[in-house]
């Protein structure tokens, strides 16, 4: 099972694996030259890569360390921006279709494991203060 999920500037792909040869190792996070972060987990066989101008530098300041937040509290807050999100989408004549484009494959009941929530929440916290926007009834903060 493949889902691919093109966001603007941003590729965020929740990807199911049938082997880990197809993923990167456990919880290993890549960046190169051109803002890329890929992150992966063998175990639960999901990875999220996100291909944003900005978006490291930003992370590497602002976001706070892993284990800040709980899991729960991640994937809360990312369904709500999902939600919001996919809402946007639907709306091109209200809101911006080049910063929203595609909707988003997140599922409240698929464990996606701790890294690749973290890495989806900080990227909207992010999307948010980049973009001015405001995706829920909370204050973006990293």
């Amino acid at each position: 099972m493949k889902n691919f999920i093109y966001i603007l500037v941003i590729i965020l792909s929740i990807i199911g694996c049938k082997s880990s040869k197809d993923i990167v190792t456990n919880k290993e996070i890549v960046s190169k030259e051109t803002d890329t972060i890929k992150i992966a987990n063998d175990s639960l066989e999901y990875e999220i890569i996100i291909i944003d101008p900005g978006f490291n530098s930003w992370f590497i300041g602002n976001a706070r360390p892993r284990g800040y937040y709980s899991e729960s509290y991640l994937e809360s807050r990312n369904y709500i921006y999902v939600m919001e999100w996919n809402n946007r989408v639907l709306q091109p004549m209200r809101y911006n279709p080049n910063l929203y484009e595609m909707q988003i494959d997140y599922q409240p009941n698929i464990h996606y494991g701790y890294e690749v929530n973290y890495m989806l929440y900080n990227y909207f916290i992010y999307f948010q203060i980049a973009n001015r926007q405001k995706l829920s009834g909370f204050a973006p903060r990293p």
